[in-house]
């Protein structure tokens, strides 16, 4: 049966997708409205086509699969071409945003007459004949989006409230991006405190996977702090205000903040953790 599905935007993790859709026969559209060559050019080579937003609401599904502080700003501007639409979308939230931004998200799309699936992305962007990127899905429609799995996805259904796929996502990303702030930036105290040597020698010898992890880790988190700032805030404000961990995970968006701001060179913090890890 063909399948049409719409994805924005095509960043690394949308393309990915993407790609995995059209390699399994799926018709796959997106939008370029804004958007870089580079941008255009990753969509392109992942089969994905370029249609406005009316088109967009056509779809049989339509992900939106943004940096988290966009989530709820893409919703809002999709919303009056949902409306409108006489076929109406699944639309499916993927973005890393607490329960309560999911609520919100969902609630925007309610007007629009469409169903919404709430849903995590656990894994890198997909790679030909990978296995390691999977699809938490929640709500009243999850199981209609589950039918991907024999698209090239691998989705699992939560039971539990619609916003349960976020709850989940929310927590692993606590614990990867959290220990990853957490050992990066005590390989930066360590150095700084003359201790760099004798700590990295202690992690080798009674702590070897978890140094193999941060040694992997710590470097792919560069490119990609930026992206991690709005997701800490919004892990943050899923743990709560009235509980401590909350300014933990606050603290730890401050330092991708700062990571983000980083400037590569001889004296920079990423210099320094690269000759921490030995990179």
């Amino acid at each position: 049966m063909s399948l049409t599905i719409a994805i924005v935007a095509p960043g690394a993790m949308g393309a990915g997708v993407g790609q995995r859709l059209a390699e399994n026969k799926v018709t796959v559209l997106t939008s370029l409205a804004g958007r870089s060559e580079a941008s255009a050019a990753r969509a392109q080579k992942a089969g994905m086509v370029g249609v406005g937003d009316a088109q967009l609401a056509e779809a049989d599904f339509l992900l939106s699969i943004v940096p988290p502080g966009e989530a709820v700003a893409l919703a809002r501007r999709l919303a009056p071409v949902l409306r409108a639409s006489n076929r109406k979308t699944v639309y499916v939230d993927c973005n890393a945003v607490s329960p309560p931004t999911a609520q919100e998200i969902a609630d925007v799309i309610a007007t629009t007459g469409c169903m919404f699936v709430d849903a995590g992305i656990i894994g890198p962007p997909p790679q030909p004949g990978s296995a390691n990127t999977k699809f938490y899905v929640s709500g009243p429609a999850a199981y209609d989006f589950a039918r991907l799995n024999e698209r090239g996805l691998i989705v699992r259904v939560l039971d539990g409230p619609l916003t349960a796929a976020s709850a989940m996502k929310m927590s692993y990303a606590g614990i990867t991006k959290g220990f990853t702030a957490l050992g990066a930036a005590m390989m930066l105290a360590a150095t700084r405190g003359g201790s760099a040597a004798a700590l990295k020698a202690e992690l080798e010898e009674s702590q070897g996977a978890l140094f193999n992890w941060l040694s992997r880790q710590v470097p792919g988190m560069y490119p990609k702090a930026y992206r991690w700032v709005a997701e800490l805030d919004e892990i943050a404000g899923f743990v709560g205000q009235d509980h401590p961990e909350h300014a933990m995970f606050a603290a730890a968006a401050r330092f991708y903040e700062e990571m983000a701001k980083d400037v590569d060179g001889e004296n920079s913090e990423t210099a320094a953790l690269d000759k921490f890890i030995g990179r």
